[in-house]
């Protein structure tokens, strides 16, 4: 087989010949009695395509919330998933909904509104490409029309033999206005599960068609669609069908016409005039929309000049070709903005009529640090970027931006890391899930200030292709101090007191990192299992003499003593238990293991959570001397410290994700550390 047709074999044909699917009007009417919702308009497609991805439902703070699987953009790997918005996304949705059911909304501009590199574009720009998906697919099928002329009818479309409909429209429209709502009662269409409402008139040149035909047939309708042709249509950005964008550009260089079409003065030599629908192109951004979805990039630095026809073809879903009557369309606009535009709206008396027709939805950044971190983790993995990045370095710069995004709280002395954590969904003492929604509602501005992800995202990329990015890895230090030294030529910091606040907060997420790392470390020490069940097997021996009024043997001396208190507490005051509460624990922790006993099961210092944690910092105590992780910081190491060392180190790579470089520098950072004696208890 030849090259050509190798690739030819790719061909799916049953799945080409049904994209391509052609027909008469009367088997597009059996269609549509069969299916009735390929009829749908604009809004129903969008908001029956989010859906048709599913959703999941989860309760967060005690609020029922839903997560539209959609925007995670599984179909492309995640490319532009959208993370930690679900709440923005659902008031998204609620307004396609209400659109959807002609409540509204489906005649205003759905206004995407937040910061600088908030996913605004990336939303649009998602639900532009999944409508063209959606398109493909037999739940999104769509059908238009061309008119099929023989030779001596040719020249009612100009001398071609087959017109397609410029503006794509609904085959239903065809049906004049006066015989619809007879003609869906005989069709029997609109009792249906989804009735079929047939709303708006063709466009100018499809109608001039239509009267002429009706003319030479005597009004004999029959006849007139013998001459049209149904077929799918298939949504493409690319090939201009269905799926528009507008981007404002110089006014001197833009008008009108970008959006509503032009005269094609080439045409007005066969046809005879300029006012001639047949003369003129619709190839205007809302023409070429019509069916789907429109964007408008930064929507609010349009001209005023094109206000008029955004606000025909909101409220009336009607735009004025130039030289002909309105004309009607069917599609969902949406567009963009950023905080700065938005405030001259609100201050801009002029455009009081298009902040009328506006729905506002808040898109702001995330304040969650897991899933800004998902961001971070999608374009930067080692795979991805061929070196090794370090554990904690996108928590840390992720964590860093969630900061900068946050209002001080008010109430509950708490710090702004302590805030933050709680919005992760981690338990502070004291607080409660009716706490962390009081924060949410207390706040004015959240998540519509702050550090950018594509600062970050800057930031990370030169610190990969820094000199020290090419050693192979990078560590959150490097991520910080690029971070950190970006602040000073920041050009939306607007104020040295908010450049001073940032810097401040860098110095909050070091302080985090290195308890992080302080504490993994400790655990990598401690994570002799067989250490660790010895010493607990000598403190519950003793908790048990205790508890009892007992005395312990000494398995040295075979003496009988008392209870090693010493012992106990030294453990117990590494998870907070003071010296009253000693007798309370205790006895917990004998009422424990008695339980399991009853059941049979033998008692595994694992499955209590407080007392595994106090076992390993007490471990850690124990053997960080011998270990003397301080001599790493010294250029002389004996050999067996050097042993016990590496298994420490193996223990970090292994466990916790690390290379041997980045184990390393984790280890030498912590040495540092104690042999500053900065070491916490």
């Amino acid at each position: 087989m030849s090259l050509t047709g190798q690739i030819a074999e790719l061909q799916n044909y049953d799945v080409y010949r049904e994209l391509h699917w052609e027909g008469s009007f009367e088997e597009y009417l059996a269609l549509v009695r069969k299916s009735p919702r390929v009829t749908r308009n604009a809004f129903q497609r969008v908001y029956d395509m989010v859906l048709s991805h599913g959703v999941e439902e989860y309760i967060d703070n005690k609020k029922k919330i839903i997560r539209y699987k959609f925007f995670t953009d599984e179909a492309n790997s995640g490319r532009d998933a959208v993370y930690g918005l679900d709440i923005p996304l659902m008031r998204l949705m609620n307004v396609l909904k209400s659109a959807a059911q002609g409540y509204g909304t489906e005649r205003r501009v759905i206004l995407l509104h937040g910061p600088v590199g908030s996913s605004k574009s990336t939303i649009a720009r998602q639900l532009k490409r999944g409508l063209e998906a959606y398109s493909r697919t037999p739940e999104g099928a769509l059908y238009s029309y061309e008119w099929h002329l023989p030779s001596d009818l040719a020249e009612l479309a100009g001398g071609v033999e087959c017109f397609p409909c410029p503006m794509h429209d609904e085959p239903l429209r065809l049906i004049p206005r006066e015989w619809r709502d007879e003609a869906m009662r005989k069709l029997n269409l609109g009792a249906t599960t989804f009735p079929v409402r047939i709303e708006g008139d063709v466009n100018p040149a499809c109608r001039l068609i239509f009267s002429k035909l009706m003319e030479r047939y005597s009004g004999d309708f029959s006849k007139v669609m013998e001459h049209i042709r149904v077929r799918r249509l298939i949504l493409s950005e690319q090939d201009r069908v269905g799926i528009g964008t507008f981007q404002p550009k110089d006014e001197k260089n833009q008008d009108s016409t970008e959006l509503t079409g032009d005269i094609n003065y080439r045409k007005i030599a066969i046809f005879g005039s300029d006012s001639d629908p047949r003369a003129f192109n619709f190839d205007g951004e809302f023409n070429v929309a019509n069916r789907g979805i429109i964007e408008f990039v930064e929507i609010l630095k349009l001209d005023v000049a094109f206000l008029y026809d955004l606000l025909g073809a909101t409220q009336e879903h009607k735009i004025k070709p130039k030289k002909f009557a309105q004309t009607d369309i069917d599609e969902v606009i949406i567009g963009h903005t950023n905080e700065a535009e938005y405030r001259k709206l609100l201050n801009n008396e002029f455009m009081e009529a298009l902040r009328d027709r506006t729905v506002k939805v808040d898109i702001p950044y995330i304040t969650r640090v897991k899933e800004e971190v998902k961001i971070y983790a999608k374009d930067y993995t080692s795979d991805k970027v061929g070196k090794h990045i370090a554990p904690h370095t996108l928590y840390v710069a992720a964590l860093w931006a969630v900061l900068t995004r946050l209002e001080e709280p008010k109430k509950h002395n708490l710090s702004l890391l302590q805030k933050a954590k709680l919005y992760d969904g981690k338990t502070l003492p004291g607080f409660t899930q009716d706490n962390i929604k009081e924060l949410r509602k207390e706040t004015q501005r959240e998540g519509l200030d702050g550090i950018s992800p594509r600062y970050v995202q800057d930031k990370i990329s030169n610190a990969l292709v820094s000199e020290k990015g090419d050693g192979g890895a990078i560590n959150p230090f490097m991520v910080l101090n690029e971070l950190e030294s970006g602040l000073r030529h920041h050009s939306l910091i607007s104020s040295d007191d908010q450049r001073k606040h940032y810097g401040e907060l860098m110095s909050v997420v070091k302080q985090e990192y290195e308890d992080i790392v302080k504490n993994e470390v400790q655990r990598a020490i401690s994570a002799d299992e067989d250490a660790i069940a010895k010493l607990c097997a000598n403190y519950i021996d003793n908790v048990k003499a205790y508890t009892q009024k007992e005395k312990v043997k000494n398995p040295y001396t075979g003496q009988h003593e008392e209870p090693d208190e010493r012992l106990m507490r030294s453990i117990e005051t590494k998870i907070d238990i003071p010296d009253s509460r000693k007798d309370d624990f205790r006895r917990e922790i004998m009422n424990y293991i008695g339980a399991l006993a009853v059941e049979g099961r033998q008692f595994d210092y694992k499955t209590n959570e407080r007392l595994h944690k106090a076992l390993e910092a007490k471990l850690f105590e124990d053997q960080k001397d011998s270990i003397t992780l301080t001599s790493l910081v010294s250029n002389v190491v004996d050999r067996a410290t050097q042993e016990k060392i590496d298994v420490v180190k193996q223990r970090l790579i292994n466990n916790f994700g690390y290379d041997e470089v980045s184990a390393t520098d984790v280890l030498n950072y912590v040495a540092s550390i104690f042999a500053r004696g900065d070491v916490k208890d």
